[in-house]
């Protein structure tokens, strides 16, 4: 018979006791605030940065020229790519007007909101105390690349003008 595994970690020196782990908090003890801003911290930087993107472009016009750079498949080829539009897209979106977001690049209005609610459950499972891992498939994957793939092409076909900022 075999001996009984013991758990991975420091073992005490032979003859002595073994040192007392720290009693781990019971899921029904309240959080202090500080526990709280703790574990929300990282999910609010990212929530900080994208809102300074968002001010930045909120403030600089990007439907006046020379601010940003041009697309470089649009200046090289004349085609729209899955992005074009987008910076005046968050300009729109900053200024409270979804129409014409919409109109500059629907995709990136609804990546913006896809945003919004993977942020939202993150930061709700960082302040509860779980690790937030989404399991992207290699079909979740597939249907992103389809997805973009399939924007740009049709933007750029006749029928599919309307898509064009």
């Amino acid at each position: 018979m075999r001996a009984p595994r013991t758990p991975p970690g420091p073992r005490p020196a032979p003859g002595l006791p073994a040192a007392p782990t720290p009693a781990a908090p019971s899921s029904g003890a309240p959080w202090s605030a500080a526990h709280a801003l703790r574990r929300a911290a990282v999910p609010a930087a990212v929530l900080g940065g994208a809102a300074a993107a968002f001010a930045y472009v909120a403030a600089v016009d990007p439907n006046v020229p020379g601010h940003y750079p041009a697309c470089p498949l649009l200046t090289y080829t004349g085609l729209y790519c899955p992005g074009c539009g987008g910076l005046r897209c968050a300009h729109a979106l900053a200024h409270g007007r979804l129409g014409t977001a919409l109109g500059d690049n629907a995709l990136a209005v609804a990546g913006f909101a896809f945003f919004a609610v993977v942020w939202t459950a993150w930061c709700a499972a960082a302040l509860r105390g779980r690790t937030f891992a989404p399991s992207l498939t290699r079909a979740h994957r597939w249907a992103f690349w389809t997805l973009l793939i399939a924007f740009g092409v049709v933007r750029n076909l006749p029928f599919g003008r309307a898509l064009v900022p």
